[in-house]
């Protein structure tokens, strides 16, 4: 088994943190602060083992550091987990704990919501730590960052549509999302409203059962495995990573990939295999950066509408990500990477100049 690195892939800083009263077993990961104050949510979950949680930290963080800089944001990437099932130990004690690490890193690092965390519970994290974002409408934040997710998500998937089909309109075409959770259940929403056949699936009922009672015209498979048989147009992973490995892309129907999960891909010649049966990529972090953009926009004073504008822009650069792995012949992906990389350089070397 290989053994995953407190120091990640050059990772900036990895902080344990662990409040025995409370039951708070967490870790903060920095990955840059190239651009800015690292900027990333909290995910809550009950990892198999520390290990397992170590390994999705330093995954994350890696990817808010990118996503960040392709949205065009002034800030650097970071990621937090919180061992543990939420349903069972999330009390006020344990995010007030879990705020006062976030404190303690003196603004290198501000956290907001991820999967198992909510905006009611950045209040409360917010009552130890003032470097937080997510917060509910009450106090001034953003509210659900789902909602521009989604919004985001729905502007890659035109994008792609623009590039495989030369055409945005999603009306007639056949869109299968995988987990219609917080993310999930907004995305439907936009692909419904432009008249696209909608199938869903979740390991939840209840959220199946909620949708469909908005939606009575979706239609539901009984697994992921079995969606994406499917004859599907587009395939909208958003529930957790690892969504597209060798067993999937060998079956997949669709044509196009466009989905908020993060880390979508089990490994990196995941891509290698999508390109081969013609299957466009729409990289994760560049379509979902809707969400992140939502929480940066209260560091200005949160405006629903600018932001709103700001996560827009993903059609254009989904749209240039594609055109460029295109033209150089590389992997979306590898674009995306390309230009995120160029901007925290480029961008990241002005704070050298001293002023």
């Amino acid at each position: 088994m290989t053994t995953v690195s407190a120091f990640g892939t050059h990772h900036e800083q990895v902080v344990f943190c662990h409040d025995e009263a409370s039951g708070l077993k967490a870790i903060i990961a920095i990955y840059s602060t190239a651009l800015g104050p690292a900027l990333g949510g909290t995910r809550f979950y009950p990892y198999a083992s520390e290990t397992d949680a170590l390994a999705d930290v330093l995954n994350l963080s890696q990817g808010m550091a990118y996503k960040n800089s392709l949205a065009g944001l002034d800030l650097g990437g970071g990621k937090a987990v919180i061992i543990g099932d939420p349903r069972r130990i999330k009390t006020e004690a344990l995010l007030r704990a879990y705020g006062r690490f976030v404190e303690s890193l003196h603004g290198r690092y501000y956290t907001a919501c991820d999967v198992g965390t909510f905006s009611a519970d950045m209040d409360i994290v917010a009552r130890e730590a003032r470097y937080v974002t997510g917060r509910t409408l009450e106090h001034g934040g953003a509210g659900d960052s789902s909602v521009l997710t989604a919004y985001g998500v729905y502007q890659g998937m035109r994008a792609s549509a623009q590039h495989v089909w030369g055409d945005t309109n999603l009306a007639g075409r056949t869109i299968g999302v995988a987990g219609v959770g917080k993310v999930g259940r907004h995305l439907v929403r936009h692909l419904v409203e432009e008249d696209a056949r909608v199938v869903i699936t979740d390991v939840n009922d209840d959220a199946i059962a909620a949708l469909r009672d908005l939606y009575p015209g979706v239609s539901v498979a009984p697994s992921t495995e079995a969606l994406i048989r499917e004859p599907i147009d587009i395939y909208a992973p958003c529930a957790l990573g690892g969504a597209l490995d060798d067993d999937t892309v060998a079956v997949l129907t669709a044509r196009i990939v466009c989905g908020a999960a993060n880390n979508q891909l089990a490994h990196e010649g995941v891509e290698k295999l999508l390109a081969e049966r013609d299957i466009v990529y729409a990289p994760d972090y560049c379509v979902n950066a809707g969400g992140v953009i939502q929480v940066a926009d209260e560091l200005e004073g949160f405006d629903f509408d600018r932001a709103k504008s700001r996560a827009t822009r993903i059609f254009d650069t989904t749209a240039a990500v594609l055109e460029q792995a295109a033209s150089q012949h590389v992997p979306p992906s590898v674009a995306a990477d390309r230009l995120a990389e160029e901007r925290m350089a480029q961008v990241g070397r002005l704070s050298q100049i001293r002023l």
